[in-house]
């Protein structure tokens, strides 16, 4: 494996998942204004596939610019709902109308990674998943809400699947770590490529 990859991401999830899986990383995040990127993606009729894909792109290139001939992993994870892109709630009021809207639906979860080197990218990878949420009363909806901590909310949407999230779902179709938002078994695939 390479020694030390940078990581463009703040997530500390995939951090945790890079850590579990022997790669060293670095943690520099790209800062990039996503929902202003994600708006005029969707004005273009972007699919939800494209827009997860361009944000992890953007976010691997900024930070590699920066990092000469180093290799810079860059994600981003969206909820496509019906072909409607979800974002992360603003606010608790924000999430109960996200539960509501996958309430007894399915609905994928799409996370893109890119590597880049010297501000290109030179490899990427999309995967998605398929949840389908349980039918809930609102009531439920708002104890699985008070029972959900402010930094999980924020940081994974409104279910962290490795938590208090998966008791939210009928059926969970797809790489486990890719709902994380990070499919590291492709990832360490081109790895290993990259190295030979």
């Amino acid at each position: 494996m390479l020694n030390k990859i940078i990581l463009a991401s703040k997530s500390k999830v995939r951090k945790e998942i890079l850590d579990k899986n022997n790669i060293e990383s670095i943690v520099e995040p790209s800062n990039v204004d996503e929902e202003i990127i994600k708006l005029s993606l969707i004005k273009e009729k972007a699919t939800p596939e494209i827009i997860s894909k361009n944000l992890a792109e953007l976010k691997a290139n900024k930070v590699s610019v920066k990092k000469i001939d180093q290799i810079v992993l860059g994600a981003d994870s969206v909820i496509d709902l019906d072909g409607e892109l979800i974002s992360k709630p603003k606010n608790r009021e924000d999430a109960m109308t996200i539960l509501k809207k996958l309430n007894g639906k399915s609905h994928f979860l799409i996370s893109s990674v890119c590597i880049s080197k010297n501000g290109s990218m030179i490899w990427n990878y999309t995967d998605k998943a398929t949840l389908t949420m349980k039918n809930f009363s609102e009531d439920e909806l708002k104890e699985y809400l008070s029972k959900i901590s402010d930094e999980v909310l924020y940081a994974y949407n409104v279910y962290q699947i490795e938590g208090e999230g998966r008791n939210l779902f009928v059926s969970i179709n797809g790489d486990e770590e890719t709902i994380m938002g990070l499919p590291i078994k492709k990832i360490k695939e081109y790895l290993k490529i990259y190295e030979n």
